[in-house]
C-alpha cells in the first residue's frame, strides 16, 4: 500500500474521511507519519497516518 499521507506538506488542505463535520483542515506538520492538522471546526488534531488516509482538498 502506498502512503499517500507522505505527500502531505504544511499548508496543504485536507479533510478527514471519518470526520466530515470537522471541515477542511490545514496541515501544520508531517513528521514520521504523525500529521498535525488544524481543522476549521475541531481545532488542532494529530493524525496517525498509518491508520487514517487524509483526503487532499484542491481549491481553485
Amino acid at each position: 500500500m502506498s502512503d499517500l499521507n507522505a505527500l502531505l506538506e504544511p499548508g496543504m488542505l485536507v479533510t478527514h474521511p471519518d470526520q466530515p463535520d470537522w471541515g477542511t483542515g490545514q496541515v501544520q506538520s508531517n513528521i514520521a507519519g504523525r500529521i498535525t492538522v488544524n481543522f476549521r471546526e475541531q481545532g488542532k488534531v494529530v493524525i496517525d497516518g498509518a491508520r487514517v488516509v487524509l483526503i487532499p482538498v484542491y481549491e481553485g
